[in-house]
């Protein structure tokens, strides 16, 4: 399993992606706080989850509970395949909330001018030159 973006832990408990990321928000902190009973000296991630919650901007805490989910789901196959499948949907909340920053300066331009995000698969030409004037 990928680790959990650290960044977007700290962004998602900042607000990140409005009603998308809320609901991945709320869907982590059920995912944490299901009963997990286990003998070895592993956080539920709970303690970290609050943490962060209190200091989304704090980036070592968001570490701490990326890296207590990972342990988490280490010793626990059903919260490993629940965060995964979780972490499928999250990662494209990230996707989405990237905006788009469009910046023309300088020079001169002849021509359209396509501004947008992502863009791929596409053929840019120039229209052939004007014949010459005959002598």
């Amino acid at each position: 399993m990928d680790p959990i973006s650290v960044a977007l832990l700290a962004a998602m408990a900042g607000g990140l992606g409005g009603e998308a990321g809320q609901q991945a928000w709320q869907g982590l902190v059920a995912l944490i706080r299901r009963p997990f009973r286990h003998t070895e000296a592993v956080s539920s991630g709970e303690p970290e989850l609050t943490a962060l919650t209190q200091a989304p901007d704090d980036s070592t805490r968001a570490h701490a509970l990326s890296t207590a989910l990972a342990v988490r789901a280490t010793v626990d196959a059903d919260f490993r395949q629940a965060l995964e499948e979780w972490w499928q949907f999250a990662r494209t909340v990230g996707e989405r909330d990237r905006g788009v920053n469009n910046l023309i300066s300088g020079g001169s331009y002849q021509g359209p001018v396509i501004l947008g995000r992502d863009i791929s698969g596409n053929t840019f030409t120039n229209p052939p030159a004007p014949p010459a004037p005959s002598a």
